[in-house]
């Protein structure tokens, strides 16, 4: 870690802490996300090689950028740098216009998900850095918290990146081919996840559409007191209409992403 200088603290986790750094040679801000692997179980373990080998293939402007790892044997520790994303999360902005009560703009919503759908295209679709053809990646954890921003500006020149692969997998073919295992955070779990069928990469565009409707509500589309209660209303795919100020073409689109016959 002698590239880097230590900055401030600017997250937390199960397994450790995320740090903003200075590399040293050119004073470029970035994050160090900081692993424990003592308090992980070998499945954890996993899935961590597994987050840490996907982001070394995903090259895009929409998905925060990998660095390098760095694994410190002496104190258990693995340090995987990443790009910094001054505007924070779309969780905090939601948050902001909630509490101020006021609504996102359209245009922005519209930006979000043009960039997310192109992130997702590249997970979904995309080629290895070397052009050879690479099995498609499932995120399988889409949601406001995962989504980061270039500034805390609502405005067009805002640039939009998926980050936090933790939960991704890979699968060889994202139309015919399926997985089994149940992540993800239940608020955006497709119906396929909830009752834990099989699920391909409809799932991400199922959270996708969870993630725009909370962006016109500044809420998610379904809630519950209990997790079977949230189940029940996750296999319904009833919504609350969005309010008024947002246009026919929005809501269409939220209504094909929340489609429970074809998810």
């Amino acid at each position: 870690m002698e590239k880097y200088e230590l900055l401030e603290v600017i997250g937390s986790g199960s397994f450790g802490m995320i740090r903003k750094i200075k590399r040293k040679k050119d004073n470029k801000i970035l994050v160090r996300k900081e692993i424990d692997f003592r308090k992980m179980n070998e499945k954890e373990r996993k899935q961590l090689v597994t987050e840490v080998n996907i982001l070394r293939d995903l090259r895009h402007p929409n998905i925060v950028k990998y660095y390098e790892r760095i694994i410190d044997k002496k104190n258990y520790l693995i340090y995987i740098i990443m790009e910094y994303c001054e505007g924070g999360d779309l969780s905090a902005l939601i948050q902001k216009c909630r509490k101020e009560k006021i609504f996102i703009p359209e245009r922005f919503i519209w930006l979000v998900f043009t960039q997310l759908v192109l992130a997702l295209h590249e997970c979904h679709y995309g080629t290895k850095t070397d052009g050879s053809p690479r099995p498609a990646i499932l995120h399988r954890d889409l949601k406001p918290d995962n989504v980061f921003l270039s500034n805390n500006v609502i405005n067009s020149y805002t640039h939009v990146k998926l980050g936090d692969f933790g939960l991704a997998t890979i699968i060889n073919n994202p139309e015919t081919d399926f997985v089994q295992t149940y992540v993800g955070t239940p608020y955006y779990m497709s119906p396929e996840l909830i009752n834990e069928q099989a699920y391909n990469s409809k799932s991400d565009i199922w959270s996708l559409g969870c993630l725009i409707y909370e962006l016109c509500m500044l809420e998610p589309p379904f809630q519950a007191r209990t997790q079977i209660q949230l189940a029940k209303k996750i296999k319904e795919g009833k919504i609350l209409d969005i309010p008024k100020e947002y246009s026919q073409d929005i809501r269409l689109l939220i209504k094909s992403m929340l489609n429970v016959e074809v998810s």
